[in-house]
């Protein structure tokens, strides 16, 4: 699959084909730090990616030796000598990091992060927000907040909570504790770690099964398990009759029907 820079931002790597739409953080010299324009374009792929009928899985990486290193403060912070209003970060965060975690978690296709070397601050959100986590055993999860001496953003106490519970997060977030692919698996953060040199063909099995899944049954599924610790028994219960409703329209529920009773392996095609 090849890819082409995105065409307003350049660093940012894309590439589409065979029901999958790639992602690639195309800065390797800086570790792959996000720039602004980065991160509202990786916005508007993942967003729009459900306007494709033929996608099936997203999938995120990084150009070289290292996932994301994070923001890139340089880039940020090109305007330093304008001194903002008060406010500017409540004011651009919700613009530009904080659509991008949402967007990660809704969207009704599954999403592999691929990560070696170093994910820190918004580049470890990133992989925690997303479906599947496939880790080289070089890849290390940092979070650098309140170790520079300010609190996390890009929604890396509610993911990190949630994912491995308020004891370990309070390790990472409050203590600065770096998680080793090893510490990673071992908290069931990631779905699998290999040696980096076996990356591309553990996670190729993975997008290859992602793909051939009954698509909408599966986007409905990820979005209800993401909103399960916000909505009581009963919510959840009503979400499962709705998503219900719709997975057993597509056409992907008649064959799974059809393969059962035919005693034979079902054919998704993700409608």
């Amino acid at each position: 699959m090849d890819f082409s820079p995105d065409e307003e931002a350049p660093e940012l790597a894309v590439a589409s084909g065979e029901g999958v739409l790639r992602l690639r953080f195309d800065r390797a010299a800086r570790r792959n730090a996000l720039t602004r324009s980065m991160m509202v374009r990786l916005v508007h792929h993942i967003e729009n990616a459900v306007d494709d009928p033929e996608l099936r899985v997203i999938v995120l990486d990084g150009a070289g030796e290292h996932f994301c290193s994070g923001v890139d403060l340089r880039d940020v912070n090109a305007r330093s000598h304008i001194k903002p209003r008060t406010g500017d970060i409540q004011r651009r965060l919700p613009r530009q990091a904080h659509r991008l975690i949402p967007a990660l978690l809704n969207v009704q296709l599954p999403v592999v992060s691929i990560v070696r070397g170093v994910a820190s601050g918004i580049g470890a959100h990133i992989a925690f927000a997303s479906d599947f986590i496939v880790a080289g055993e070089s890849a290390r999860f940092v979070e650098p907040f309140v170790s520079r001496g300010f609190s996390p953003d890009s929604g890396g106490t509610f993911l990190l909570s949630r994912l491995v519970g308020l004891a370990r997060a309070r390790e990472v977030l409050l203590l600065g504790r770096e998680i080793d692919s090893g510490t990673a698996a071992s908290w069931d953060l990631v779905h699998e770690v290999v040696p980096d040199a076996r990356l591309e063909f553990a996670s190729g099995a993975l997008i290859d099964s992602l793909r051939a899944a009954p698509t909408v049954a599966l986007g409905l599924t990820k979005v209800m398990m993401n909103r399960a610790f916000d909505v009581t028994a009963d919510d959840a219960l009503s979400n499962e009759a709705f998503a219900l409703e719709l997975s057993s329209r597509s056409k992907d529920f008649k064959e799974g029907m059809a393969a059962f009773a035919e005693k034979r392996a079902p054919r998704y095609r993700g409608h």
